[in-house]
């Protein structure tokens, strides 16, 4: 007899067969999906969405991997590095329209000038600030000295995607050197959760070769290493990329927005308190994307900060949303985007993932025993 979706969501656990069940379901059957996730992000974590302001740092990478469009070898940007300057009145932009937060995102580096240039813009952006914003940083992989001085300097988020966490696909999906192992991305992970950070990662869904099973995995993935934070969304094929030779195997747009929308719903009902984004590859696909996701689940959003004239050679997929909009425009429209879905924007709060701090209390609870 095949379980009901009612039967499966009276489990207490979800395992990954379960999971499966979940991914593969209809249209009709997937709402019921939604409307329990919609539940569980209530009770958990509220009817708050919570701002990112996100800061395109620099499209600059070492990496090669072979579904982005800033990587190494495509030829056809324009490279960039915003000044000092730029990232400050960003961030002045976030904190006086009472954002509390930033990412700050760019490619892959891991020079000595790179990281400490980071270092010093973290140090000025809490100084400017009187600490009042949160900065999550999404630099990549970093020796656990840099993600230290980092955290040290005012950085107490960090996002790391694993993309896929089956080891066969990630090896599919990168160039075969010491650059691009997933076994160093792992690696990098562990440092973070070490060194002190409300740790993030997140995955691509609807990939050439990728199945329900990895998709599944995936979410088991996420549980397994306690993550604090979670960004994932549709794959989306970039021209200038080797993946796009094999567009004709990913799935259809509608169906790639369903996977994913199903995805945010059931890592909130299998991971109930951690912080779940409302991407915006989602959108790309679909103008209701982020609504749906919101509905089903995810509470943070992040509006995009960088300066315009910068923001066509930061595409890492194509079709990207919203690349002209001023950051004015940008807070308006996803204001009306969070209100459509019911939910309020919790300006002037941080935030912080309540797993990490539920972790974290428990860990306090322990060493004070």
């Amino acid at each position: 007899m095949i379980p009901t979706v009612d039967n499966i969501l009276q489990n207490k656990y979800l395992d990954k067969d379960q999971i499966k069940l979940l991914l593969s379901l209809d249209n009709t059957e997937a709402e019921t999906l939604f409307h329990k996730a919609h539940e569980v992000k209530n009770f958990h974590v509220g009817r708050k969405v919570y701002f990112r302001g996100l800061i395109e740092y620099s499209n600059i990478c070492t990496k090669n991997c072979f579904y982005c469009g800033i990587r190494m070898d495509n030829s056809r940007y324009q490279r960039y590095v915003l000044s000092d300057d730029e990232v400050l009145e960003a961030a002045r932009f976030a904190n006086d329209n009472n954002f509390a937060s930033i990412v700050i995102q760019a490619g892959e580096r891991s020079s000595k000038d790179f990281t400490l240039t980071i270092e010093n813009l973290l140090k000025r952006i809490h100084t400017e600030t009187d600490g009042k914003l949160h900065v999550t940083l999404s630099l990549g992989e970093q020796t656990e000295e840099t993600y230290k001085r980092w955290y040290d300097s005012g950085a107490h988020r960090y996002l790391l995607r694993i993309e896929v966490s089956n080891p066969g696909l990630y090896a599919r999906l990168h160039p075969g050197d010491s650059r691009h192992t997933h076994k160093a991305r792992l690696k990098a992970l562990s440092l973070l959760r070490k060194t002190g950070y409300q740790v993030g990662s997140g995955v691509m869904i609807g990939l050439p070769f990728q199945t329900i099973s990895d998709l599944a995995e995936d979410l088991c993935f996420f549980r397994d290493l306690d993550i604090d934070m979670v960004g994932m969304g549709p794959y989306i094929e970039h021209e200038d990329t080797p993946l796009y030779a094999f567009r004709d195997m990913i799935p259809s747009v509608t169906d790639r927005v369903n996977l994913s929308v199903k995805m945010v719903s059931i890592l909130r009902i299998i991971m109930p308190d951690i912080n779940i984004a409302a991407t915006t590859a989602l959108q790309a696909l679909d103008p209701k994307g982020r609504e749906k996701a919101i509905f089903a689940g995810a509470n943070v959003i992040m509006p995009n900060l960088t300066p315009v004239k910068y923001r066509d050679n930061y595409l890492l997929y194509e079709n990207k949303p919203n690349v002209k909009d001023q950051p004015d425009e940008t807070k308006i429209a996803l204001e009306k985007n969070i209100q459509a879905a019911g939910d309020e924007i919790g300006y002037g709060e941080w935030g912080d993932s309540r797993h990490y701090k539920r972790r974290e209390a428990k860990s306090e609870k322990r060493n004070f025993l």
